[in-house]
């Protein structure tokens, strides 16, 4: 093989530390609205720490799941919420013994132009209150935040197959075309999530 032809690397864009602080802030303050206190880690596109705050009364151990909740968001490039459908699969279950996969809603890939480029996590509340502070927070920056609603071709455009970060992830279909499992239900197949 010629080294003229083969490619050496592939660019990695990482959220800046002034969009993780903003992140963090704009988390705290759908918080409060939502009701709770949290405990908010940022990581890189790798899923390594960029920037952590807890708040004064969030319970210790909320520091370690939200860590834990932005690696597993950027290490996969999936929102930790749809990680419970994932397991039931036998193929995807023996994932569940990673002492770091966290399956639970609060963490979301950072995603800027179709590339993820870190984590979010978020811990504190419920289930559903973590993940919408993560949606709300995203949202509020400008990031995209990966729906559940099928892309044009009847897929949500969540990465299952390709680990590739220099493709887009709206071009990462699910195998054979059909839907996440946690997107099942909205591409009209019947299937809860």
């Amino acid at each position: 093989m010629s080294t003229d032809t083969l490619r050496k690397s592939a660019p990695a864009s990482s959220v800046t530390r002034a969009a993780a602080g903003a992140l963090i802030a704009a988390v705290h303050t759908a918080a409060v609205r939502i009701g709770f206190t949290a405990a908010i880690a940022v990581t890189d596109q790798g899923g390594h720490l960029k920037a952590f705050d807890r708040a004064d009364d969030a319970p210790f151990l909320t520091a370690e799941v939200a860590l834990d909740e932005a690696w597993t968001a950027a290490s996969f490039l999936l929102p930790t919420h749809t990680w419970n459908d994932h397991l039931a699969d036998p193929r995807v279950a023996p994932l569940a013994g990673h002492p770091r996969l966290v399956a639970v809603g609060g963490g979301h890939p950072i995603i800027e132009n179709g590339r993820c480029i870190g984590g979010l996590g978020i811990s504190g509340g419920s289930a559903e209150q973590d993940q919408q502070a993560a949606e709300e927070a995203l949202t509020a920056l400008g990031f995209e935040v990966p729906g559940h609603r099928p892309a044009i071709g009847g897929t949500c455009g969540l990465p299952t197959a390709s680990t590739d970060r220099s493709v887009p992830m709206a071009s990462r279909p699910p195998p054979s075309g059909r839907p996440h499992p946690a997107c099942a239900d909205d591409a009209g197949d019947g299937a809860s999530p």
